[in-house]
């Protein structure tokens, strides 16, 4: 796997330095408030060992940390780890003139466009960004209020408005349900339904969804929004809606998640999912025709 150099148009140029400078890789620190996982997976330790052949090509853009000699990083946490991993001392860098909301900023766009991006770090990348651009409006002649942020932050990701404000609404779940849906076991409309749901009733939920051994639906999501607001909702009724029998749960093959991770690294529950469904498929055609060539 070689590392490719890919120019980023999101970055603000005229905030960059021109002149890339080599720095101890000791000296740089992750952007505290960043939303995206670096996992030590197949494809990270594919990106080490292009690093410890090549190098890194692309430099890694950071800002410095008011009041010390350290920097934190804006673009390029997962070269920063690759190239720990391949033994590096010291990596290329540009150092960004900017401030701490600006660097947010360019820390969301830089990595929105990632492949395989889970449904959790585009929800705190889209309320990231938000937030900064809100921020910034308060200190400009021009006022960016959140709905007007939202509008430009579904622009700059060919997406609506509406779906950024979805996404945002998977920040106010609770850890170990968002988890779920990263791993695809709640699906995404469902889990925006839930997430109007308060903290306690979404910890009944998992009791629920532990007892019964299966996720909530969207209808049966849309039940629970509808009674939570109606001031209805009970810990009972979350345990009796999730017992109901879903047409779609009644014959189910399960297979844990971390099992097919080592065959589709990099890949998402659900284009797991689908690159099984083709592979099968694709079996299917060649019987099929080693089926009509065995009958000739």
């Amino acid at each position: 796997m070689i590392e490719t150099i890919s120019h980023n148009n999101s970055l603000p140029k005229d905030d960059l330095s021109t002149t890339v400078t080599t720095m101890p890789v000791s000296c740089l620190k992750p952007f505290i408030e960043h939303p995206y996982q670096v996992k030590e997976d197949d494809s990270l330790l594919a990106l080490s060992e292009s690093i410890r052949e090549n190098g890194v090509l692309s430099p890694i853009i950071v800002r410095r940390i008011e009041g010390t000699n350290d920097y934190e990083i804006i673009s390029g946490h997962r070269r920063a780890k690759a190239a720990t991993l391949a033994g590096l001392v010291e990596v290329p860098v540009i150092i960004a003139d900017v401030d701490h909301k600006t660097a947010m900023i360019m820390l969301v766009d830089s990595n929105l466009h990632r492949e395989h991006l889970l449904p959790s770090e585009k929800a705190y990348a889209y309320k990231m960004k938000m937030e900064a651009m809100s921020h910034q409006g308060k200190h400009s002649s021009a006022q960016v209020a959140p709905k007007l942020s939202t509008d430009l932050i579904g622009e700059a990701d060919n997406v609506s408005k509406d779906t950024v404000k979805r996404y945002i609404r998977l920040t106010h779940l609770v850890p170990k349900l968002l988890a779920m849906v990263d791993e695809g076991r709640i699906a995404f409309t469902p889990a925006v339904e839930l997430s109007y749901l308060p903290t306690e009733l979404q910890q009944v939920l998992l009791d629920a969804i532990d007892s019964e051994e299966c996720t909530p639906s969207l209808s049966q999501a849309c039940r629970m929004k509808k009674l939570f607001f109606a001031g209805q909702l009970t810990e009972e009724d979350i345990f009796d809606i999730l017992a109901e029998e879903k047409a779609n749960q009644r014959e189910m093959v399960r297979i844990p998640l971390n099992m097919l991770q080592r065959f589709f690294p990099d890949y998402s529950p659900q284009q797991i999912q689908k690159a099984i469904v083709r592979m099968l498929e694709q079996k299917e055609r060649s019987r099929k025709r080693s089926f009509g060539d065995d009958a000739r």
